[in-house]
């Protein structure tokens, strides 16, 4: 199979429907690959015509500009793989089998697995604003397309990412990027997981925490989010690839509409650089004491 991170552009190779990952090799010096699942945000007239709600309710399923929020990072070198296909069409942060029959006709009779029988599984179903999201549930023939052309193929880019930084650097670490709405008096403005210590070395995890709270943020680690299907698949801290799941509060980077930068955009990318540069300069300092015991 052809390396997504190889020299031949994806853009050439792609005849579907849906549009590949955007790609952003990595220029540094640093074993680090983040990842942007949810800010697609150019929907088809299809699946806005089975809206049952309008594009509105489609778009509180999206993490807003937090591909942009990535800009200082990749302008510094770090690789990204960002999903440009909408969350509401297919969550690359979701495993297949999280089907739910209320968004997918004749997949059985009740939904497999907790997120998916609350409305947010492979094909999310309902929001909590919004409730049911679509006229009509999509066909096999449909899902199967879209798990073909938009949730492998992102999986595939991270995993040919890793591979390469590890190949390159002997130890990789993934920073899967996301927001989360505003609540009051909530206890955290950013939320790190690592599935409970699962993904990624704590040591690692622990000094991710010593960032954001150096950076002035409240930070917890594994509540409310510990990690998607993005950070179990493809952290293997035992293999020397770790994952890590970032939440950022949106009140902290958007205006007050929800949708456009806000006064702190730039903090907010300030300190996503920081973390896979200080992260991402860790692991290699980890190896180098190492090798010298």
């Amino acid at each position: 199979m052809l390396s997504a991170f190889g020299t031949v552009k994806q853009s050439m190779l792609h005849m579907g429907r849906y549009p590949p990952p955007i790609i952003h090799p990595p220029r540094g010096s640093l074993p680090v690959l983040l990842s942007v699942p949810h800010s697609g945000r150019d929907y088809d007239p299809a699946v806005l015509g089975n809206a049952s709600q309008g594009r509105e309710s489609l778009e509180m399923l999206e993490d807003p500009l937090v591909d942009r929020l990535a800009w200082r990072a990749i302008a510094a070198g770090m690789g990204a793989v960002v999903q440009p296909v909408p969350r509401a069409i297919i969550d690359c942060n979701r495993d297949e089998d999280e089907l739910d029959p209320a968004a997918i006709h004749g997949v059985g009779p009740a939904p497999v697995g907790p997120r998916a029988r609350h409305g947010m599984g492979l094909i999310p179903s309902r929001t909590h604003g919004h409730g049911p999201l679509w006229r009509r549930p999509i066909n096999r023939a449909e899902l199967e397309q879209r798990i073909e052309e938009v949730h492998c193929p992102y999986h595939q880019a991270l995993a040919d990412g890793l591979d390469a930084l590890k190949a390159r650097h002997g130890e990789a670490l993934l920073l899967d990027c996301h927001s989360m709405p505003s609540r009051r008096n909530a206890r955290a403005e950013v939320v790190i997981g690592d599935r409970h210590g699962v993904t990624a070395a704590s040591w690692l995890t622990a000094e991710a925490v010593r960032i954001v709270r150096g950076a002035g943020l409240r930070v917890a680690l594994n509540d409310p989010y510990a990690g998607g299907a993005i950070i179990a698949r493809h952290g293997r801290p035992g293999e020397q690839v770790h994952a890590l799941q970032l939440e950022f509060d949106r009140g902290l980077y958007l205006d007050r509409d929800g949708r456009r930068a806000g006064p702190g955009f730039d903090r907010i990318a300030a300190l996503l650089d920081r973390l896979a540069a200080s992260l991402g300069q860790a692991v290699l300092d980890s190896q180098l004491g190492e090798a010298a015991e």
